[in-house]
């Protein structure tokens, strides 16, 4: 690389990790501890932008130079960071939600435009899930949920099953002392019948690490199934019955919320989904009931902090009423006998 392209490069990354701090100054009033995270934070992805410009360049051979390829790919980044900040500035750090949920999809399909194995859709879905959680963390997110593989999960081939679980393990075991050092609260919620006692292992080492942890929490659903889920509830509630601990005149929709997968945690505020199918597959049936839902074309290894960002200033963008009427819909005549009207 030239001299005067190498100079550019470098002039431009510090621009832009100027941009970057100023544009975050003051977005936090009455919290500049948490100001400073997230502008170190938001400088540290435009870097990784910076740097993913200049490393990955063999897939533009119609330049006539690598100095020329690599110089592009770092004004891609930087658009890239750019818009991150903006996206960062339509956000009113207030208003976000409690819990997010997200149904991660795609990783197959990932791959299949790569001409890859499925494997290495799912290790490249692995850095989305750190990405994501991180992401969550330092914006201040309560509760982040995120589905991992369902009870019809089973159903695909074996070795792709098995590699599924390694890449839980792995990713447990390399992110366990990030999740303390960020006071992340790690759980799973699913049935365990099925998982192979090396996994339980490794999610219960987690689940007793972090414990004490009183920040974000973290909730990944392995064989999960909504309606499994419901099932294990009512079994249970019907045991508590028989035994007498339980009167079933008393049974309403708390008591069967303390006995879900998810008691103690608020109901999700916002559901996403990537890859643009407009399913909700089993995933949290009860609990999603009054959830606001986000449907990207992105696949789920393409999903980073700007889609992260989009799905947020939708959510904000909407009023949510939960069956009753907003405050403009409030003064509109009363019509007699009308119908119930669900919300959505």
């Amino acid at each position: 690389m030239n001299d005067s392209i190498q100079a550019m490069i470098v002039a431009e990354a510090r621009r832009l990790d100027s941009r970057l701090s100023s544009a975050l100054t003051g977005r936090l009033n009455g919290r500049p501890s948490d100001a400073t995270e997230l502008r170190r934070w938001l400088a540290d992805v435009a870097a990784r932008h910076f740097d993913d410009a200049i490393n990955q360049t063999s897939g533009l051979k119609t330049f006539q130079t690598i100095e020329e390829e690599r110089l592009l790919n770092k004004n891609e980044a930087s658009l890239s960071g750019q818009d991150e900040v903006s996206l960062l500035n339509e956000i009113d750090l207030s208003r976000l939600p409690a819990h997010v949920a997200i149904i991660m999809d795609g990783n197959g399909r990932w791959a299949a435009k790569r001409n890859r194995p499925r494997i290495a859709g799912h290790r490249a879905g692995a850095v989305a899930v750190r990405r994501t959680v991180e992401t969550a963390a330092r914006l201040g997110i309560r509760c982040l949920t995120l589905y991992a593989f369902s009870t019809e999960n089973w159903k695909r081939p074996r070795l792709e099953v098995r590699a599924l679980m390694d890449l839980l393990m792995e990713y447990l075991r390399k992110e366990l002392r990030s999740l303390k050092e960020n006071n992340i609260r790690f759980r799973m919620i699913g049935r365990s019948d099925r998982l192979h006692i090396s996994v339980l292992e490794q999610i219960r080492r987690a689940e007793l690490a972090t414990y004490q942890n009183t920040g974000m929490q973290l909730n990944i659903a392995i064989n999960y199934g909504g309606r499994a889920e419901i099932a294990d509830a009512v079994r249970n509630i019907l045991a508590e019955v028989v035994e007498g601990r339980l009167r079933a005149d008393s049974i309403d929709e708390r008591v069967i919320e303390n006995h879900l997968y998810t008691r103690a945690l608020p109901d999700p505020d916002l559901l996403i989904r990537t890859s643009g199918e407009r399913r909700v597959s089993n995933f949290l049936l009860w609990q999603i009931a009054y959830s606001e839902i986000y449907v990207t074309d992105a696949l789920w290894p393409e999903f980073d902090e700007r889609e992260f960002f989009k799905a947020l200033i939708e959510y904000q963008k909407r009023s949510r009423r939960f069956g009753g009427l907003d405050e403009t819909s409030q003064s509109s005549p009363v019509v007699e006998n009308e119908e119930t009207v669900v919300a959505v």
